[in-house]
């Protein structure tokens, strides 16, 4: 049985938020060690930026505030992420631990065009 059409928009939204949350916790795990994650103290310029966009990002996203522009942000982020770190290692990014930037980069990408979903504050502010 195919799932109904009129599912897309919270389905939309859904996906939104799993990936915001597990976006969210990248932030949380470099400024607040939660959850706990090796990190070099001070956090170099490059962790920082990216520890700032994941915290602030993720929110906004978790949220779906101003998510057109936050998605994209955080969807450019993870493509250098991917580039810088992931790639020189490996083409595979099963081999070179890319998988998890790469898919963020991709969902990100989505939500940027096809925006929040209905169970967002983005959707309630045009309803209003």
């Amino acid at each position: 049985m195919p799932i109904p059409a009129s599912w897309s928009g919270p389905l939309l939204s859904v996906l939104r938020i799993a990936a915001a949350l597990s976006f969210l916790h990248h932030g949380t795990s470099k400024f607040f060690g939660l959850p706990p994650f090796p990190m070099p103290a001070p956090l170099p310029p490059m962790l920082l930026a990216a520890g700032t966009i994941e915290l602030v990002g993720g929110a906004l996203l978790l949220v779906g505030f101003f998510t057109r522009p936050a998605a994209f942000i955080a969807s450019g982020m993870c493509a250098v992420a991917y580039f810088m770190a992931h790639a020189p290692k490996s083409l595979y990014p099963s081999v070179n631990g890319g998988e998890a930037a790469l898919l963020y980069a991709f969902i990100f990408l989505y939500i940027a065009a096809a925006g929040a979903g209905p169970w967002s504050i983005d959707a309630a502010r045009s309803r209003a």
